[in-house]
């Protein structure tokens, strides 16, 4: 893998973990397109540790006001980290019990496609959803509801902020409450895939280490922009356009399939 190559799938990974396009699904699009396959998944796993990274550098007050909060004894913190636990219980048992399933839709190119028509129908339906959301923070089972979706994202062009926001959104949590814990949603998400993707994968050669340092920090920088991107959409209150980002990409990949 060239500098080039690593940049590009660096930045690729950073702007589509947090806008609501499917990050692994572009990965997929990107590697096809470019007739590029990464040889293990060490390279992956860089670059998801480097998204995490902006989750936290983005958040980082958010953060240590519920750590503070904990320390602190806060039952408002407990109560709000705990929520998050449940929140990710969904994707711990599908990766537990259903991790092959999803691996084999990566070896099939058009579930990216075809993922990315279902992210635009979950888009959509938040330009109804979003200006009347008022919930400061989901209940327990509201949570867990939206834990569920996030399981929908493991598969290729899938989006696991779009589908976590949507259904956050469809069930009257307001939309910079429904972001943030989204967000924070994503830290468990992250950490367990990239322990799971770690075991599995190989020791890097030296030139694997360049390209995943020049991948990593790609990432990170883009995906802190992506955060940044992603709460300004908010506020102008036109999230449902990403759809008609997703539909077009989305097709026209699966053109592109069936006519190469």
């Amino acid at each position: 893998m060239n500098d080039l190559v690593a940049a590009l799938l660096g930045l690729v990974q950073g702007i589509t973990e947090f806008l609501p396009v499917s990050s692994d699904g572009h990965l997929v699009i990107v590697e096809e397109l470019l007739g590029f396959h990464q040889e293990g998944i060490v390279f992956e796993v860089a670059v998801h540790v480097a998204t995490l990274l902006s989750v936290v550098i983005f958040f980082r007050a958010r953060l240590l006001a519920l750590l503070r909060g904990a320390l602190a004894g806060s039952s408002e913190s407990f109560v709000y980290a705990a929520k998050v636990g449940v929140a990710t219980l969904p994707t711990v048992a599908a990766g537990l019990f259903a991790l092959d399933f999803f691996e084999g839709l990566f070896e099939m190119p058009w579930t990216a496609g075809a993922g990315l028509l279902f992210t635009g129908a979950c888009l959509i339906t938040t330009r109804g959803t979003l200006p009347a959301a008022r919930s400061a923070e989901p209940t327990w089972l509201q949570a867990l509801l939206i834990g569920c979706a996030q399981v929908l994202a493991i598969a290729p062009g899938i989006s696991r902020s779009g589908t976590t926001m949507a259904t956050a959104l469809a069930l009257g949590v307001a939309p910079f409450a429904a972001a943030e814990f989204s967000f924070m949603m994503a830290i468990p998400a992250i950490v367990g895939a990239a322990l799971l993707q770690a075991l599995e994968a190989s020791p890097p050669s030296p030139e694997l280490w360049r390209a995943m340092a020049i991948g990593g920090v790609v990432a990170c920088v883009s995906g802190i922009a992506a955060l940044a991107v992603f709460l300004r959409v908010l506020r102008a209150g036109v999230f449902h356009r990403f759809a008609w980002y997703t539909w077009a990409a989305g097709s026209a990949f699966l053109a592109w399939l069936a006519l190469r």
